[in-house]
Order: C-alpha cells, then sequence, then structure tokens
C-alpha cells in the first residue's frame, strides 16, 4: 500500500504526516530522514492497529502540486 504523506518544513526540522492515519507522524533535521522515518512510523502504526483489532484504513487522499500565479 502506499499512503500520501505531507511533509512541512520548519526553521530548523521537517515534519510528517499521514491524513488517512490519525497519529502517524515523524520529525527530522532533512527531507531525506523524514522520509525513512515517516515509512518506519508507518509500518509501526499499522502494526499496533492490527494488533489491537483495529481496521487498517485504505489510503484515500491523493495530492499534487497546483502551480497558481
Amino acid at each position: 500500500m502506499k499512503y500520501a504523506v505531507v511533509f512541512e518544513q520548519g526553521p530548523s526540522s521537517v515534519g510528517a504526516t499521514v491524513p488517512d492515519l490519525p497519529g502517524c507522524v515523524a520529525v527530522a533535521k532533512t527531507l531525506d530522514e523524514a522520509r525513512t522515518l515517516i515509512a518506519e512510523a508507518i509500518e509501526f502504526h499499522i502494526e499496533g492497529m492490527v494488533l489491537h483489532g483495529e481496521h487498517v484504513p485504505e489510503p484515500t487522499t491523493l495530492a499534487e502540486l497546483v502551480e497558481v500565479g
């Protein structure tokens, strides 16, 4: 499965969130590190949901860049 991830550049870190998996987040110093950490976080998050008998949502969020101006 592929989940959409939103990356946000802060003053000193990069945050990553997964809209289809509320609470699944990662923070790192670089974008590359954030990509690695959020992939691990998604796997861990899903494993936890399965262990607790929770429904794992299918990915439904789509994202793309839209140019304006």
